[in-house]
């Protein structure tokens, strides 16, 4: 694979994180040995044609990842789009990268503004984001002032994703580990841990919430957004087969239902600070995601419902803090 990923290891050097340095580099070993990609050649390609550079002017703090073009770089445009357009589908964003505007799957800026003026600063924090995808999160961590933005993805083409952008950048502080979660040390060092739309497909959601707390360090704050359901706190929706045409859902609880399993687990200052109902405008197919999306997956009738009959999809952000 063409992919570099020491510079996570050169930017935690010397750092309460350089200890757990042979467990995740053991853990990268066996990923990329146990699944290999049968497009990672030309992904490789892909990337390797593209411009590398360290002196553009960007903006993490606009609706969009942007890394501006500079004028003295010559670049096909067209050629440019099309290597870019390798990386499909494109999904969390949007980018503009030299100058091209991708138009992802979701509206993810719309995801941050809503979560932003709910958490403590990140300003000199160190972050980890737990599903990541590609990245672009963590290029807004870092905009929010974040010293270190690392992402937990295993989804190959993510990373490459990511990289198309990082080439683009001098050295800083987002970095991506296509690694699953439960392949991470227990930290206990970051000040702040998001899993955004990750808690729904894990087969044991308490698991899984434990996982979160064991990479904060005490007093660190948990960000968590996921599927809910409407109700009570006794309301815990299992989907008896597919939802929203998605297999892989197993644990839709009750805003309520989902605090009080936190509190329950030790966290403290549990609050829901946002409940969204997700809609086609921040969900849908794009030149840059051409699959099905939002709109293939509800009741064509009746959008108040998944395809399936079930409350359709209700997206809500929880924060609590590690005792």
């Amino acid at each position: 694979m063409g992919i570099d990923l020491e510079a996570f290891f050169e930017h935690t050097k010397n750092t309460d994180l350089e200890q757990f340095h042979p467990q995740l580099r053991q853990a990268l070993q066996q990923h990329f040995e146990q699944k290999s990609h049968g497009r990672s050649g030309e992904w490789d390609t892909a990337l390797n044609s593209m411009p590398q550079l360290d002196t553009a002017s960007f903006s993490f703090n606009d609706h969009s990842v942007t890394i501006l073009k500079p004028d003295t770089l010559k670049l096909d445009q067209s050629s440019y789009v099309q290597q870019l357009k390798a990386f499909m589908p494109w999904r969390k964003g949007p980018w503009n990268l030299l100058g091209v505007e991708i138009e992802t799957e979701w509206h993810s800026d719309w995801k941050w503004q809503r979560i932003i003026p709910h958490i403590s600063s990140l300003e000199g924090r160190q972050v980890l984001d737990i599903g990541t995808g590609n990245g672009y999160f963590l290029y807004r961590m870092l905009g929010a002032g974040a010293s270190l933005a690392l992402g937990i993805d295993p989804t190959r083409i993510f990373l490459y994703q990511f990289h198309a952008a990082q080439r683009l950048l001098p050295p800083n502080g987002a970095h991506l580990l296509p690694l699953r979660s439960e392949h991470l040390p227990a930290f206990g060092r970051f000040d702040t841990v998001f899993c955004l739309g990750v808690l729904y497909h894990r087969r044991s959601p308490i698991d899984h919430i434990q996982e979160l707390m064991s990479y904060l360090r005490p007093g660190g704050e948990l960000v968590l957004e996921t599927l809910v359901v409407p109700g009570d706190i006794d309301t815990i929706f299992v989907p008896p087969e597919r939802y929203a045409k998605m297999s892989n859902v197993w644990f839709l609880p009750s805003a309520k239902a989902l605090e009080n399993m936190l509190r329950k687990l030790g966290l403290k200052e549990v609050r829901t600070v946002d409940i969204n109902q997700t809609t086609t405008k921040e969900q849908r197919a794009t030149d840059w995601m051409t699959f099905h999306s939002l709109a293939d997956f509800l009741d064509p009738h009746n959008p108040s419902l998944s395809a399936e009959g079930h409350p359709a999809p209700l997206r809500a952000t929880i924060v609590a803090t590690k005792a």
